[in-house]
């Protein structure tokens, strides 16, 4: 399987001498707003994994009935909400401003 398709063909085809380096130009956009989303995706997965073990610590302090590991858990717990939430909106309004065409899309059959 290639790596070019259709897309990338149009993008040369708008190419011209006024514009040399257009599909360069379109490419390297490309990029630099592809990383900073991977990069902000990252973050937030790191963030749902921060959430989830504190959400298990907290469960499991409340379990043993520990008051003062509940405490510490839940507000370790509202301070990764913050963080994952800051994350996700940073995530959101860098997808807003690439535009649609760089949405995700799932595979087949998901």
């Amino acid at each position: 399987m290639g790596y070019l398709d259709e897309q990338f063909c149009q993008i040369e085809d708008l190419q011209d001498e006024a514009s040399p380096n257009f599909t360069e130009e379109v490419v390297s956009l490309f990029f630099k707003n592809s990383t900073r989303l991977m990069t902000n995706i990252e973050q937030a997965i790191i963030g749902v994994s921060r959430m989830k073990n504190e959400c298990t610590s907290f469960r499991n302090s409340c379990g043993d009935e520990n008051a003062e590991g509940c405490m510490r858990s839940f507000q370790n717990l509202k301070r990764e909400h913050g963080v994952l939430r800051q994350k996700l909106e940073s995530y959101f309004q860098l997808l807003r401003q690439a535009g649609p065409a760089v949405t995700a899309t799932r595979p087949r059959g998901m």
